[in-house]
C-alpha cells in the first residue's frame, strides 16, 4: 500500500508485466540517479516483489543500514574487483527456491558507454532469465518488458536487452 501511494504522489506508473518467476535477475536501466533507487523501492513495494539488489558496502555501515537490509540489500565492497560475488550471486541463484536479483547494468549512475557483464554472468551462471525493466522519467513509467534467457553470446544478449530500453530517459541524461 505504501508502495503504490509513494508512487501516486510521485506521478509514476507502472507498465508491462511482472514477471511470473521464482528466480530471475531484474537489470534496471537507465541508472542516472539515486532516485532510481527510490523509485525502485516504491515499486518493489506496490508489486510485493521480494527481490534483493547489490550495493555499496559503505551504504550498509551508516544509519541507512537498517532500511538497506530490509529492502533486501546485499553489501559489496567494489573496492575489491574478482573477489568472486558474480560466481558467489550465480550459486545463490542455482540454489535458491526463490532468488530475485535487481542490478542496475551499468554498475554506476555514470556515463559507461557499455554495460557491465556481471547481470550476464549471474544470470547465466544461476541458469535463470534476465527480466528488463526501466524507469522512464520522461514517461514517469516502470516498465517491464519480456523475459531473455542469457546465452553464451553476451554481446548477442545485450543487443536484444537494449532494444527494450531505447528511448527510455533517465533522471539525468548523460
Amino acid at each position: 500500500m505504501i508502495g503504490r501511494l509513494l508512487l501516486g504522489i510521485a506521478r509514476w506508473s507502472i507498465a508491462g508485466t511482472v514477471p511470473d518467476v521464482s528466480k530471475g535477475v531484474i537489470i534496471v536501466a537507465p541508472h542516472t540517479s539515486n532516485w532510481d533507487f527510490v523509485i525502485g523501492a516504491a515499486a518493489m513495494l506496490a508489486l510485493d516483489l521480494d527481490a534483493r539488489f547489490l550495493g555499496k558496502h559503505t551504504l550498509f555501515a551508516g544509519p541507512l543500514a537498517p532500511l538497506m537490509r530490509i529492502l533486501g540489500g546485499i553489501p559489496v565492497d567494489r573496492s575489491q574487483p574478482g573477489s568472486g560475488v558474480v560466481e558467489e550471486m550465480g550459486e545463490r541463484m542455482r540454489s535458491a527456491d526463490r532468488l530475485l536479483l535487481a542490478l542496475a547494468p551499468e554498475g554506476t549512475r555514470s556515463s559507461v558507454g557499455k554495460w557491465k557483464t556481471g547481470f550476464h554472468r549471474i544470470a547465466l551462471l544461476g541458469g535463470v532469465p534476465i527480466a528488463p525493466v526501466t524507469l522512464d522519467y520522461g514517461r514517469r513509467e516502470i516498465r517491464f518488458g519480456a523475459l531473455v534467457m542469457p546465452t553464451e553470446d553476451f554481446d548477442s544478449d545485450v543487443a536484444e536487452l537494449e532494444t527494450f530500453f531505447a528511448g527510455a530517459r533517465g533522471r539525468r541524461e548523460t
